[in-house]
């Protein structure tokens, strides 16, 4: 029998990473996988996924990467936090061994330029754009941003403050760590903000500062956003109900899926129980993207940078391509598509694009 070809799959399943986020992700790693075997493997060779806990943590997601080369990986996948994937990227470069991040945006996810890393998800600068000129769209030039530390959090602010501020627009930090919701709610009072932002984890603070905010009638026009995508996963709706739609946020998919990408959604909704993310769609096109770069590879014996530039699958959002995009330090898919979509508020199990980003640049 054949020896499998193995991918360590680098995932976040428990506190404090984001759970759902972690599942969504390996639904749609293991769906894609199956499928690949279905089909034959790689060469004859099945594909087997390892798959390890980040807890959204950078040390453990650099020890998960030590032990999967240990065990000879011929690839890693995933990953759905930035400093945890910006760490696993460090040592997969280190190592020699291919990583494509599923998720993760920030900018420089390498402190270099490596050919041994590729991304999926568009870098923050792009997306976080995207967000900024939905603002400015809107009618918002006074935009609260109630933040806790992070290198994640204060990059997206220096995005949105450094795109907005050439329109008129002010950024104004309110400091989610030190504050209470009620307070929150107090200096968008005094600010005068007409959008708050929440860079912040989930549940804790941002379910508590959406209540607050919702429940104030000095602030009954002040939109609520949430650009990193907190509303996405079924928890949000069932932690806020009713007061957890009509909050905008980033989404990675297009307006329609083609037909492979509704046929993979059917396929992922099965396996979720509910209906699948774009974060379980980077996870299956990861996979798909693998599959391609290792056939490709012929036993490794090429370098994995030369295979990048080379690759052309059909994901479920689009063809996928890898170019070099300034400040990244990876191989990047430039055209990964970008929406503004909030849960309807007429029914909060739906969402509706309110914004959609161009590919040249948005």
């Amino acid at each position: 029998m054949n020896p499998s070809v193995r991918i360590g799959a680098l995932v976040p399943l428990s506190r404090p990473g984001w759970i759902e986020a972690g599942r969504h992700l390996l639904a749609g790693l293991e769906g894609a996988v199956h499928e690949v075997n279905a089909a034959g493997g790689i060469g004859g060779r099945p594909l087997e996924l390892l798959v390890r806990d980040t807890a959204a943590d950078p040390q453990r997601a650099a020890a998960a990467v030590d032990e999967l080369a240990g065990l000879g990986v011929d690839a890693l996948a995933g990953e759905y936090h930035s400093v945890a994937a910006r760490s696993a990227a460090a040592r997969a470069d280190a190592l020699g061994l291919p990583f494509v991040c599923s998720s993760a945006v920030l900018d420089a996810l390498t402190d270099r330029a490596t050919e041994w890393v590729a991304r999926l998800a568009p870098p923050q600068s792009r997306g976080w754009r995207v967000y900024a000129d939905f603002l400015l769209a809107a009618g918002h030039r006074r935009i609260a941003v109630a933040a806790e530390p992070s290198v994640y959090w204060a990059a997206g602010t220096r995005i949105l403050r450094d795109h907005l501020a050439p329109h008129g627009a002010t950024v104004i930090d309110l400091d989610a760590r030190t504050l209470a919701p009620a307070a929150v709610a107090d200096a968008v009072v005094e600010q005068r903000a007409t959008a708050v932002l929440l860079l912040t984890g989930i549940p804790e603070p941002a379910v508590p500062i959406v209540s607050a905010v919702r429940r104030d009638a000095r602030l009954a026009g002040v939109m609520l956003g949430a650009p990193a995508g907190q509303p996405e996963f079924a928890p949000w709706a069932q932690w806020l109900g009713d007061q957890g739609s009509a909050i905008p946020f980033l989404r990675y998919l297009p307006e329609r899926l083609g037909p492979l990408g509704a046929r993979v959604g059917r396929v992922l909704r099965e396996r979720l129980g509910e209906a699948p993310s774009f974060v379980a769609f980077e996870g299956y096109d990861t996979v798909v993207v693998l599959a391609g770069v290792l056939a490709a590879r012929g036993g490794g014996k090429r370098r994995i940078g030369e295979c990048w530039p080379c690759v052309a699958v059909e994901g479920t959002r689009g063809q996928i391509r890898f170019s070099r995009t300034p400040g990244t330090g990876v191989w990047q898919w430039a055209a990964a598509p970008i929406q503004v979509v909030e849960r309807d508020p007429s029914a909060p199990d739906r969402f509706r694009v309110l914004y959609t980003g161009t590919q040249s640049g948005d």
